[in-house]
């Protein structure tokens, strides 16, 4: 059987062929409404959480993470359709401008005080960075300019001690992709 991705070329390590294999079965299940029992629930969101191991020669880390973002879309316009079917579109539409309003919120925070501050001693997301994206952010929510779900799910801050609580940076920035590919 032929391999559904490159492998990564030496000295660099790629992800897990048998982990990202038995992903994408359980992925191709869910999506086709046939899971088998014991299957986990997969959605877009968990879709976004998904991590696998390394190995040498396993497959290239780009190829299976831009398989995953096109995954994680199709996902979440398939939740979308299914909740429009069960709630009604303006359900749907109303849940992510609720979101929506929840990420301005916390974005239209004054700078340097948008997330919790870890301590001193701990690195954390510099702050200037986050704050820098969190306007870009802001103006997309606000004035619609032009951001994409790519922006946000490859966007990189600098480490700094006492920085922005990275844990709590990425949840907000799941929700952002959420209430994204919610509008598409």
């Amino acid at each position: 059987m032929s391999s559904p991705f490159p492998r990564a070329r030496k000295p660099k390590l790629g992800y897990h062929t048998g982990e990202v294999d038995e992903f994408l079965r359980l992925a191709r299940r869910a999506y086709d409404g046939t899971p088998a029992p014991g299957d986990r629930a997969i959605t877009a969101e968990s879709i976004r959480l998904t991590a696998f191991g390394m190995q040498k020669h396993g497959y290239s880390t780009d190829h299976v993470d831009a398989a995953l973002e096109r995954l994680e879309d199709a996902f979440a316009a398939q939740e979308r359709r299914t909740s429009a079917l069960l709630y009604g579109q303006e359900a749907w539409l109303r849940e992510a401008r609720t979101t929506a309003q929840v990420i301005a919120n916390r974005l239209g925070r004054p700078e340097h005080h948008r997330f919790e501050r870890v301590n001193p001693l701990v690195t954390g997301y510099r702050v200037e960075d986050v704050d820098r994206f969190a306007d870009k952010l802001t103006r997309y929510f606000r004035d619609g300019w032009p951001i994409s779900v790519d922006d946000v799910r490859t966007v990189t801050f600098r480490p700094q001690r006492g920085g922005y609580r990275e844990a709590q940076v990425d949840l907000v920035l799941d929700a952002v992709v959420d209430v994204m590919l919610a509008v598409r």
